[in-house]
């Protein structure tokens, strides 16, 4: 079956924090701490845009700024021990990624900034107190993922017509993920399909649940976060060993294998939250209560 791209747009929220600028010691430069969700490959794409965007607004690494970078390999235990090293090292910025590593994040500091370029629903998960005033000490953007699971079993059942036993993945250890899992299955519902749910926290569950399904499901939805990112090709593999099709909430699951994808344009978000990291570098003042409308790509 051949892969097939789709275009769309999606008002991403954006949530606004009051940054205060940090006194800098003679010498030192202004310290990001970039604490990535998957793995440096997996992530190159995205980091790539962030740096660009950084760079645009004058920020250049080893000359105007320095980025400590640290990867948790899809490993939420990791990312705890890599927020506290940040908090040790006195970075005075923190930019991650998805739900489980903004909240580590937030568990491991009150007081350093925290720029999420990604994360689910940042008030259902606790990230923030409201989209309108956040509080404390984190911003960044929403794809708010659940919201598209409609439209992405509409896709799904356009490609596979036949389509009536659907299994879902998801890592149930990611406060998100089960916000998502329960959308999917009510609209899997509405739809007439039977589901069975593939709950996995880390990467050996994974061939362990394909074992469990067997052959009783004509398609698969993987709810995306960072333990499917970084196993992807691991997942794809094994769809396709069962000849599942599968779709996805990014578009770089599909250059791994996967038949589809709808989602936002992660790149794209990487680069907003490079303007986050401007504002509160240039002193700019926050827009308290802000939403901003962001235009997405969909593949």
């Amino acid at each position: 079956m051949r892969r097939r791209h789709f275009i769309a747009g999606l008002s991403s929220t954006t949530v606004a924090l009051p940054l205060a600028v940090h006194a800098q010691q003679p010498g030192k430069l202004p310290t990001i701490g970039l604490l990535g969700q998957s793995t440096r490959a997996a992530a190159s794409e995205w980091v790539a845009a962030f740096a660009e965007r950084l760079r645009e607004h004058g920020w250049i690494e080893g000359r105007t700024i320095a980025i400590e970078y640290r990867w948790s390999e899809g490993r939420d235990e990791r990312s705890t021990d890599i927020a506290a090293e940040f908090v040790r090292l006195k970075v005075d910025i923190i930019v991650t990624s998805g739900t489980s590593h903004v909240l580590a994040a937030k568990q491991a500091t009150s007081a350093i900034p925290i720029v999420f370029a990604t994360a689910g629903d940042p008030v259902a998960t606790g990230l923030v107190s409201s989209l309108a005033r956040p509080g404390g000490n984190a911003t960044g953007l929403a794809t708010l993922a659940d919201d598209l699971a409609g439209k992405r079993l509409e896709l799904l059942r356009e490609l596979v017509p036949k389509l009536h036993h659907l299994a879902i993945m998801g890592n149930v250890g990611n406060p998100f993920i089960p916000l998502e899992l329960q959308e999917v299955q009510t609209v899997a519902e509405k739809l007439g399909l039977d589901v069975q749910i593939l709950a996995v926290r880390q990467a050996s569950d994974i061939s362990r649940a394909f074992e469990t399904l067997g052959d009783r499901a004509d398609a698969l939805y993987v709810c995306t976060d960072a333990l499917a990112t970084t196993n992807r090709i691991r997942i794809n593999t094994s769809a396709l060993g069962a000849r599942l099709p599968t779709m996805h909430g990014s578009r770089d699951y599909v250059e791994a294998g996967g038949l589809i994808s709808y989602g936002p344009n992660f790149p794209d978000l990487w680069r907003h939250a490079g303007d986050y990291e401007h504002r509160r570098g240039a002193a700019i003042p926050p827009i308290n209560g802000s939403v901003g409308a962001l235009g997405r790509s969909f593949t």
